[in-house]
Formats: structure tokens, sequence, C-alpha cells
């Protein structure tokens, strides 16, 4: 399917003369996240979004102010002729779609595609339920034990019986002579059988099912004659059933060859000639044996069958030079001798061709599953990671691309930005999501403690030691990601042993003396400035280059400020659904949170957001329950800005602010001049403009 089939034609627009304002207010009334900003010419310049709006919000930004200003000007546009499979891999939430002249015709949204994928799928599955329910022949399936697994409209119309009656029953007990245990059993078709059921009689064909090469159960095809048989004659009724059976050879694709129990040729179909290039004048009336001497056949399937009294096939040349797939069925009578012998023959060509585009489905099929997870795993990923600064994209793109390759990675960064997370991202996006992540703290368990734990021991190597020995956390992560937190405290003599495993990819227990190859991918981190262990000969130089292969450093939350307000509404959700509460948070407050310094970073701001939903016994939160330690109350040097104000009056807010913060700790106006880095004598004409004690 193609673009144009799909996009939402005319859609609402804006021009870069809109102001935020008006575009704020087209977004609310027409109910739209976003829209695609033009020129007077109708040509794609730009893309104005919810998010601007947000920003807008956020800096303080006057929402007189045009659009141009701060829309997206980069945009990704489509074709109309493009495929919808190829614009799927385009991870935009809406694409404009426009002409050769970049003229705009219509809009994409991911909506969008899922739709019209969902509406593909569904008339798919709505066309093979219409052709099991409508057809007139009534099929039941039915499982090894001859337990029935579904029945179409036809089936329960005929048995006079409902769904319920039927799934689960035993389709010998609704039918004793059906024949179905037998078709399971020798695992051979059953065709054209008669079978009784009440006041009926049907004719049934028996086929075996097969899943992953296993025989599964059995499927029953029946047609009720019951009116045939009373209306017709025995004659008429075998005249009709030579006439269909006619039809039905007729119009087969496969070719079919039929000849008596001693092998002479009784009829050939239109579909044999075409297939072998033998015309029925020359079969016709002439035995097999015949038709072998004379070079007609290379060999006779026929007198297999009747030498076997089974099915055979056989792959054999015929007098034209090519080659035919042929399976011969023996056809008994009452007392079990062979009456006639059906082949049934194939182009060879024919066969490969159709198991070449079979392989062929099967590829592409590969294909999309794979790139369908692959999506899955980015989206779940995603879900649990809240940012919104340039600084967290980059570093969570470069996460899943590591996730695609084996390498060590060092993750580097202070206490609480999110390492354990990032790891978490690295080893959901590899090859290894199969196998474990083992978390190892390398700072939380006691020295003497800390080579079992991560090598593991064999039995009787000190007092207390399990019987058999106990596996370390590399055995336990084998095939998996084992993460190393907190690296920088493992002691120098484990740092020897680390640098080993990473080189020779085995360990030896405590004790042991055999060793343990295992296949673990390695990722470390730290909050310690390993640059001055180095120095210090406090951590292996040649180990620290053995982690630091892939070094990803993740700022502290001071550095990305626009991801806190995103933070916090997420930590407030969450705890909100796990307590039971619907507190609200005031802009005020977000707005001095994102000022704060978080010395604890992401940790210490859900540790916050967590007391103020389970201790707050007001549904809003607001400033004066911030603790002190972030906002004193008494003070009046909490400076933070909430609105727009004039340029002057805001720098002399801060200005006193700052004074004020440096004066708490400072006695003279040297010492503040010189934190300040500002002269003395303009300290002092500052101190006395602002009146500071």
């Amino acid at each position: 399917m193609k673009v144009f089939q799909a996009m939402t034609k005319d859609p609402m627009t804006l021009t870069p003369d809109s102001t935020i304002k008006m575009a704020a207010k087209i977004f609310y009334n027409n109910k739209i996240d976003g829209a695609p900003v033009v020129s007077k010419e109708k040509k794609v310049i730009g893309i104005f979004t919810k998010s601007h709006i947000m920003k807008s919000s956020i800096e303080g930004i006057n929402t007189n102010n045009k659009i141009e200003t701060i829309m997206t000007k980069d945009v990704i546009t489509v074709s109309k002729n493009q495929s919808l499979e190829e614009v799927w891999n385009i991870k935009v939430g809406r694409l404009p779609v426009v002409d050769d002249n970049n003229k705009l015709i219509g809009i994409l949204t991911r909506t969008d595609l899922l739709t019209n994928f969902s509406d593909k799928y569904k008339k798919i599955a709505e066309k093979y339920n219409a052709i099991f329910n409508f057809t007139h022949n009534g099929i039941i399936s039915v499982n090894l034990d001859s337990k029935i697994v579904s029945c179409n409209q036809a089936a329960k119309n005929m048995l006079e019986k409902k769904q319920e009656d039927l799934v689960g029953q035993k389709l010998t007990d609704l039918i004793p002579d059906n024949g179905i245990k037998e078709v399971i059993e020798s695992q051979t078709k059953s065709l054209s059988q008669k079978v009784k059921y009440k006041d009926k009689t049907f004719l049934t064909n028996r086929s075996p099912l097969y899943k992953d090469g296993k025989i599964d159960g059995a499927i029953s095809v029946f047609q009720d004659i019951s009116e045939l048989e009373e209306v017709s004659k025995e004659l008429n009724y075998v005249k009709n059933l030579n006439k269909e059976l006619d039809a039905i050879i007729e119009s087969v694709s496969d070719g079919i060859y039929i000849t008596n129990g001693n092998g002479d040729t009784l009829r050939i179909n239109s579909s044999y000639e075409k297939i072998t290039g033998i015309k029925s004048e020359e079969v016709l009336g002439k035995n097999m044996k015949e038709l072998v001497e004379n070079g007609v056949f290379s060999e006779s399937v026929t007198f297999k069958v009747l030498e076997k009294k089974a099915p055979v096939s056989v792959m054999h040349e015929i007098k034209t030079g090519q080659k035919v797939l042929s399976t011969g069925h023996p056809v008994f009578n009452d007392e079990g001798n062979i009456v006639r012998v059906v082949t049934t023959a194939r182009d060879v060509k024919e066969l490969n061709h159709l198991k070449q585009e079979l392989n062929e489905a099967k590829k592409l099929s590969e294909k999309y599953y794979s790139e369908l997870e692959k999506l899955r795993k980015q989206q779940i990923q995603m879900d649990d990671i809240i940012f919104k600064s340039n600084k967290m994209k980059n570093i969570i793109d470069l996460s899943i691309q590591m996730g695609r390759v084996d390498s060590t990675i060092f993750i580097t960064g202070e206490s609480g930005v999110g390492k354990e997370v990032v790891a978490n991202v690295i080893h959901e996006s590899s090859e290894r999501t199969s196998g474990s992540l083992i978390k190892v703290n390398c700072g939380a368990i006691p020295d003497n403690l800390l080579e079992a734990e991560l090598f593991g021991y064999s039995e009787g190597s000190f007092t207390g030691a399990k019987k058999g020995g106990k596996p370390g956390m590399f055995e336990l992560a084998d095939g998996g990601t084992l993460f190393l937190d907190e690296i920088a405290e493992l002691p120098l003599n484990l740092q020897v042993k680390l640098l080993r495993v990473l080189q020779e990819e085995e360990i030896i227990r405590v004790g042991g003396t055999n060793t343990i190859k295992i296949d673990v991918r390695i990722i470390a981190a730290t909050n310690q400035d390993l640059n001055k262990m180095l120095k210090k000969g406090e951590f292996r130089e040649d180990l620290f280059y053995r982690l630091n292969v892939v070094p990803i450093n993740i700022p502290p939350l001071r550095e990305r400020r626009e991801d806190i307000s995103q933070l916090i509404y997420k930590f407030l959700d969450d705890f909100n659904k796990k307590y039971k509460k619907n507190k609200k948070i005031t802009l005020d407050t977000i707005n001095f949170l994102e000022n704060y310094e978080w010395p604890g970073n992401v940790r210490e701001l859900k540790n916050l957001i967590e007391r103020f939903v389970v201790i707050s016994e007001e549904d809003t939160i607001d400033l004066n329950f911030l603790p002190n330690t972030i906002y004193n109350k008494k003070e009046k040097n909490n400076y933070y800005l909430n609105e727009i104000m004039p340029l002057r009056k805001a720098i002399a807010i801060a200005e006193k602010s700052l004074l004020e913060k440096a004066f708490s700790k400072f006695d003279t106006t040297y010492q503040v001049a010189k934190v300040l880095e500002v002269s003395q004598p303009t300290i002092v004409r500052k101190k006395k403009k602002y009146d500071i004690k």
C-alpha cells in the first residue's frame, strides 16, 4: 500500500507568521498535537507541535511571538508513492506528504500506519475465515486422540449440533465408523469413503495433519449425499459421481494418469498432456510395460504400486527429456484387490520454482519478524526511560547501538545519574537479552568476600564452604552480561584477576585449579575520577584500558535541566499509582526544582517525589513542602524566576540573591569579590545599593 492511500488529505496547516498563541488555539480546537508549517506557495518549511508550546512556556517565550522562531525547520517529508513499509522505519510521529515541488498534499501519522497494517491483516484473517465457514462441505479437524478441535458452519449444520457440543468430543463417539483413527495411525489419506450418521450418508475425504514434520491430527472433509441416494438409483449415482470425478480430474493442475489393475492405461487429463507433452492417443489402451519398452517412460510407477500395494513416488524421465515427479496411489475393491492406480505428475521445474518462492517468502517473513522484535525492544526500553535533553538522547542512541556489538563498555558519571539504567538498555538491545544481566556493586561487598562472589569457590576451599562449591557471578552471567558497578572500589589483587578474565575469557574458582571458559559481556561503571587513581597507583592502567573500550559518560542532572520536569511528572505518576494517590505539583515548585543543583542527581529527585506523595496531606505540592536543605522558607535568598519581567529587573533580582548567598558564607567584601570574580569596590557599591546587612 502506498502513502497516498493512508495519509490524511488537506491537513490543518500553519504559516510562519502564525503566533504561538494562535497555534495553541488551533491545536486545542481541532484536538491535534501538531501541524506542518507551509509557505505562501504551500511548500513545507517546518513543523510545529505541542512540544514547542511547552518549550515556549518553560523558557518564558512570549506567546505572541511568531512560530517560525522556535519551529522545527529540518523536516523529514515523504512522497505519496512511497510504500507504507518503507516509511514505517522513519522514527517520526507525523510525516508531511509532499509532491515533486515540495508542496504539502497530506500528513501521515504513526496511528495512520498502525491502522492500515491492522486493517490489512484483519482482511486476510476474514478472508480465510470466510473460506472456512462458507464452503459447502463440512470440515472437521481432530487431534491425535480423535477429539474435535475445530469445525465449520457446514459441519455443524450437517451434524445438527452446536459448536460447544462438538469441540472436545471424540469424532469416533459421534460417528463410530468414520475411519479417522485409522488415518492417524497409518498416516495415509482416505478418499471418497461413505459413512452413516443417523439417517444421513456422508461422502468423506480424510487426510493426516502435520506440524513441524510430525503428525498432529487429521482433517475430515465430508459432503451430505443422503438426498442424492434417495432420489437416484445406484446406476445414476455412479454416473454422476463419474462425471464429478471427471470434472475434478480435469480441473486439477496436477497431471493425472489412471490405469487398471493390470497396468492398462484408462485415461489421462489435460494437465498431464501439458506437463509431459504426451498426447492421450499415444498411451490410451496401452500397457505400462509396453510404454516403458518403447521409451515413452524411463520406468513405471504403476508397476511399483501394484507390487507394493501402497503409494509410491518416483522421479523419472519421459521421451521429451523432461523430468517428472510421479506419485501413484492404489485403489482397492471390497475384496482387497487393486482395481485402479491413480498417478499424479508434477513438473520438477515448477516444484523448484515454488520451493524458491517459498524460501524467499520465509526469508522475508523472518526479516519482518526481526524488525518488529527490534522495534518492540526499543519501544519497551524507551517506555522506561524519561529524557528530553539531546545529551541523554545521544547516550541512549549510543547505548542501543552498542547493544548490537559485544565490546566492553565503561560508564562514568556521578552517583545517582542512572548508570544502571544505561546498562539495562545495552543488555536489552543486545543478542544476549535471553541471558542474565548480573549486577555486582564492588563497593558493597567486603574485600575478603568479593573474590569468592565474583569467581566462585571450590569445595573445601575455606571453612564453611558449601559441598560441591559455588559458582560465582561470572559463571551465573555466562551467555549474558555482567555489570560491575563501582569498579574503582575493586582491590588491586582482584584487578589482576579481572584483567586475566578479560584477556583469556576464563576463570579459576577460589581454591580450585581447573579453568572454566565463560562467555560474558562486561559493562563497568564508576563515579570516581580514575585518572587521579591511575596517577596514585590505586587502579591498574592496563585494566583501565581494557575496560575503557567504549566510554559512556552520563552528565549530572544539573547539566541537563530540561530533563527535570519530565522526570518529576514521570515519578509523580508512578508513585500516585503505587500508593493510590492523586497528588499534583505547582509550576512554581517545578521551576524552583529545575534550578536546584541536585547533588544526588536522579536518585535524589526520585526520593524527593516519593516523599511528597507519601507524606504530604495536601493534594497539591507547593514550595512550602520542600525541605530546608533545598528551600529555606525563612531566608530571602531563595532565587528563582517564574514569570516574564524586564531584563533589568531580573538581573537585579539575580544579583541581590547571589550577593546575599555570598555574604551568608563569607565575612568580608574582599572574600566575596574573590569568589564572585569582581573587584572589591564593585561589591561595596552593590552591597549598599541592595541594602545587604
